[in-house]
């Protein structure tokens, strides 16, 4: 044996110092951004029964909520919102007074530095939960653009600090950017979600956002789990049309996606750890089938190894908490 010759990777593993010294990747509290869902009425704190732990807040809930997460060191939270009424356009999405639009004005009220997203789609606004205009069945494009545009600029007026749109009709950014540019708008940047996949992982969302599409599925918009290279041409025209960020989503089935992205433009890149991973890790958990916060760690630090700037996680709470304890 002694004549044998290899490399002692170990030497650089041998205690939890050395360990920290040479280590590649970190997360941060400020690396995470938490998701919220709001909705009409008073008194509300609903928990989602498929997403323990996450819950549909009214107003008048919401600054308890946001005075936990800002003493979290969390800096930035992405809201969705739940109206009561909803019709085929999607009115309440871009109404001035919406419940998102109210969202946004509570938040920055009360803690004017958060970073406030604002989720830019139609499906939770639209009787039949498709994120554009129907016409015989079919999700129509263009028609769509203009709606999302007037949504955009309705909560760019509220004191949204990003638009986030996550309906992935062609052009969407342009339009956006364009309807943004025309009011007066031109500093508030666009977190596209450029790349998102048509997925199972969003099941437990549907409940949360009660935006389950009431016929067919949006597969004819969203994208082929099967695709890659189709990945990079969404993010490449969506990085020429404008977008400041680059969503790719879902996350841990699409780390390779993640990587792709991150290698091909020079914008921050987000991941967005969704509802269906979220529920699965907190489902085990409760069943005493894996700890944790060892899982979730793991989890969000791949999520970064992978090449995201940003994590949109339903575990951001949880997370920042643990950090704090290193």
């Amino acid at each position: 044996m002694k004549h044998l010759e290899f490399s002692r990777h170990r030497r650089l593993r041998q205690t939890a110092n050395m360990r920290a010294l040479v280590r590649e990747n970190y997360l941060r509290t400020e690396d995470l951004i938490y998701p919220l869902f709001v909705v009409e009425g008073e008194n509300v704190k609903k928990e989602v029964s498929s997403m323990p732990g996450v819950y549909q807040l009214s107003l008048d809930n919401l600054k308890e909520e946001m005075t936990e997460v800002d003493s979290l060191g969390i800096k930035s939270v992405l809201l969705f919102g739940v109206p009561d009424e909803k019709d085929e356009v999607g009115c309440q999405a871009y109404h001035d007074h919406g419940v998102l639009q109210e969202a946004i004005r509570v938040i920055k009220k009360d803690f004017p530095d958060m970073v406030v997203i604002a989720d830019t789609c139609l499906c939770e606004y639209t009787s039949h939960g498709h994120c554009g205009v129907i016409e015989d069945g079919k999700v129509l494009n263009d028609p769509s653009l203009e709606l999302l545009g007037k949504t955009a600029v309705s909560q760019a007026k509220a004191g949204a600090d990003i638009i986030a749109p996550s309906n992935m009709m062609d052009g969407f950014v342009t339009a956006i950017r364009f309807a943004l540019d025309e009011a007066g708008f031109q500093d508030v940047p666009i977190m596209s979600y450029a790349v998102k996949y048509s997925s199972a992982f969003y099941g437990p969302f549907r409940e949360a956002a009660e935006s389950t599409p009431q016929f067919g599925d949006r597969k004819s918009y969203q994208m082929d789990p099967a695709n890659r290279i189709e990945a990079m041409r969404e993010a490449e025209s969506d990085v020429m049309e404008g977008a400041d960020f680059l969503i790719v989503k879902p996350g841990m089935p699409y780390l390779d996606i993640v990587r792709d992205v991150k290698n091909n433009f020079n914008l921050p890149v987000v991941i967005y750890n969704v509802s269906g991973e979220y529920s699965m890790v907190k489902a085990a958990a409760q069943n005493g089938w894996v700890d944790e916060k060892s899982i979730v760690m793991e989890m969000l630090t791949g999520m970064k190894r992978a090449g995201s700037d940003l994590i949109i996680t339903y575990h951001a709470k949880d997370a920042a908490r643990w950090l704090k304890e290193q």
